[in-house]
């Protein structure tokens, strides 16, 4: 039973292992250090948008606008360096806001009128990303300003800086989710919302929080993924969104609300990038690098729905 749980707990850092592995066979390349550094770089934007996905998935709802808000925000921000010149660190704060004001409108749709987060979310999404092609008429918007680009560029030694944003957005994370009493609630309103609310937990406003939480964590994203690219791309990956929703499942956060560990939540980012980069780096065909995409999905879905039953049937 033990073992079991084990497996259950720490199966993404194992595929993590074992992919890594065969890979590495396959293309010596996969285990080297510039290998590592690119893995890392990666998974950054990814990772940080999973964290904001995460956040409403502890509470039983879905934020599928992250995206959007992602595109949204960043955005906004480099309109305000551009047309009104506003310093580079006025402009982080500026994207960093527009995304937290997203996150808002999705926690008050949810929480206080009561709209399904997946629909709403949904809506929310499309509209941002329809808003910047309008406003953008589909041209890249380019950043020039080295102090907004320093992140996505910079080096220390021949290691580059932007994973430090990666593991201090997952040590913070841990933090408040671990050690905060607003962590405790989320868990306790995605577990059992009638519970939570008659051990005086403000349901409502835990519900408010997780959204603003994940829009203030895809602000966070656009900013390292325009700094990355030195410039606002009007389309980002149509399978980022689901690579970000799959991520935090594969890594033990429940569908269901109310069970899941930031290191788990890391393990699912990390995989999903070391198994995209070993396949471009082993030359399999784009077509079934999104197949397998897919596959990675369901793969989620299935351990999630067999540790809900392991629960119930006494096994964990």
């Amino acid at each position: 039973m033990a073992s079991k749980k084990f497996l259950l707990d720490n199966v993404v850092w194992i595929l993590i292992v074992v992919f890594s592995i065969l890979a590495g066979v396959l293309n010596p390349f996969f285990l080297s250090e510039g290998n590592l550094q690119n893995v890392l770089v990666q998974a950054t934007t990814l990772g940080v948008l999973v964290l904001a996905v995460s956040f409403t998935l502890l509470i039983g709802e879905i934020d599928l606008s992250v995206v959007g808000n992602l595109v949204f925000s960043s955005m906004v921000g480099a309109y305000a360096m551009q047309q009104f010149g506003v310093h580079w660190t006025l402009a982080v704060l500026i994207t960093i806001a527009a995304g937290v004001l997203v996150g808002l409108l999705n926690g008050y749709f949810v929480a206080y009128l009561r709209m399904n987060s997946l629909i709403a979310t949904l809506a929310m999404g499309l509209f941002l990303q329809g808003a910047v092609l309008g406003a953008t008429q589909a041209r890249t918007m380019v950043v020039t300003d080295e102090g907004y680009s320093y992140i996505g560029s910079a080096t220390v030694g021949n290691w580059p800086v932007m994973p430090i944003a990666l593991f201090v957005a997952y040590l913070l994370a841990h933090v408040v989710l671990a050690y905060s009493a607003w962590g405790r609630n989320l868990y306790a309103t995605g577990g059992n919302r009638r519970a939570a609310n008659a051990a005086g937990i403000n349901v409502k406003r835990a519900r408010l929080g997780a959204f603003t939480a994940s829009g203030f964590l895809a602000g966070v994203a656009g900013f390292l993924y325009t700094s990355y690219l030195g410039g606002v791309s009007v389309t980002v990956g149509s399978t980022t969104l689901l690579y970000a929703v799959a991520a935090p499942v594969i890594g033990g956060v429940s569908l269901f609300g109310g069970r899941g560990r930031v290191i788990g939540m890391l393990g699912g980012t990390l995989l999903i990038t070391v198994i995209q980069t070993g396949l471009q780096l082993i030359n399999v065909s784009a077509y079934y690098i999104q197949m397998i995409g897919g596959a990675m999905i369901l793969l989620a879905i299935a351990v999630d729905a067999f540790r809900i039953r392991s629960e119930e049937r006494g096994v964990m």
